[in-house]
């Protein structure tokens, strides 16, 4: 595994061509050229293709470019670790790990918080899926993982630590000026007729679970890649969409949300080793409880749920 050989194609798929990625790694555009026909040969696969201003990754190239920024990510960590080690100035850094949701609102808060009363503390913030941040926990990657029970669930592991730290109502996120923006809660036949956008099968799995006991269907005709792309399609008036109770002091400006009556939930849950905990893992869980407490506790600005 040539990580050099892997940061040239992450900055190619940043770039949007062979010719900027060479200047700004002041590499010729043919070794980059070799590079990314050397990595397509070891995986059996095309990784980028041509387009008419440049090239972009294939469906399989972006799968390896979130992969490959991950692991750059934690290797210029271990870089650092040993620098620092070799000049006296090592402590152990919290690695924490979140899905995408609560990456975006819950944890940052959290950490907020615990720099706020252990003073300054090296961190980072690995967003994944459930399932996968419960194997960085297992692999020893992880410190922490705020993780969900949404479809499929979460796995059942004595070397886990599993701890329960709240309900989240799932609630639904419109584009402002939505007929029903400001009119919750509502009932979900009442949205029977509406196009929506998921970006994950966890989401959409409580989507179809909640419409067919209302009686209903779901019409799930648009697929976001990540998080920003389904509030942007949400935003510019193409679909609704569900999303986490949790997230909404953290939206966009152009999108509000509505409750649901008889919401769906889903169970959030903090994940760490059961062997050689960090030392600040008791700090941080008691701000993750505090900061989750927070988030569900009605805004104090004037406005109402469903008026942004």
């Amino acid at each position: 595994m040539d990580l050099t050989v892997w940061r040239t194609f992450v900055t190619v798929c940043r770039a949007g061509s062979l010719s900027a990625a060479a200047a700004e790694l002041h590499h010729t555009q043919s070794a980059v050229s070799r590079q990314i026909a050397g990595l397509e040969r070891q995986f059996g696969v095309a990784l980028v293709e041509r387009h008419a201003r440049g090239v972009r990754p294939t469906p399989a190239g972006e799968v390896f470019r979130r992969h490959a920024l991950a692991t750059l990510a934690e290797a210029d960590r271990a870089v650092r670790a040993v620098r620092d080690a070799r000049d006296g100035a090592w402590d152990r850094p919290l690695a924490v790990g979140a899905t995408p949701s609560l990456a975006a609102g819950l944890v940052p808060e959290a950490v907020r918080g615990l720099l706020g009363q252990a003073g300054p503390v090296r961190w980072s913030l690995l967003p994944g899926l459930s399932a996968q941040l419960h194997g960085r926990v297992l692999a020893g990657d992880l410190d922490v993982a705020v993780v969900t029970d949404a479809p499929p669930g979460l796995n059942v592991d004595p070397r886990v630590r599993r701890r329960f730290l709240g309900l989240d109502e799932m609630v639904v996120v419109l584009p402002v000026g939505h007929p029903r923006a400001g009119r919750g809660p509502v009932r979900m036949a009442e949205l029977a007729d509406e196009v929506w956008v998921e970006d994950n099968e966890g989401s959409a799995a409580l989507l179809n679970r909640h419409a067919g006991r209302a009686g209903v269907v779901a019409r799930i005709d648009l697929t976001a890649a990540d998080l920003p792309g389904k509030l942007a399609l949400v935003a510019t008036g193409h679909a609704i969409a569900l999303i986490p109770g949790v997230l909404t002091r953290a939206l966009r400006a152009d999108v509000t949300t509505v409750a649901l009556v008889d919401p769906p939930t889903r169970g959030i849950y903090v994940l760490t080793p059961e062997h050689d905990p960090h030392p600040c893992v008791a700090a941080l869980l008691e701000q993750l409880s505090g900061a989750f407490t927070s988030l569900r506790e009605p805004r104090d600005d004037g406005q109402t749920e469903g008026e942004g």
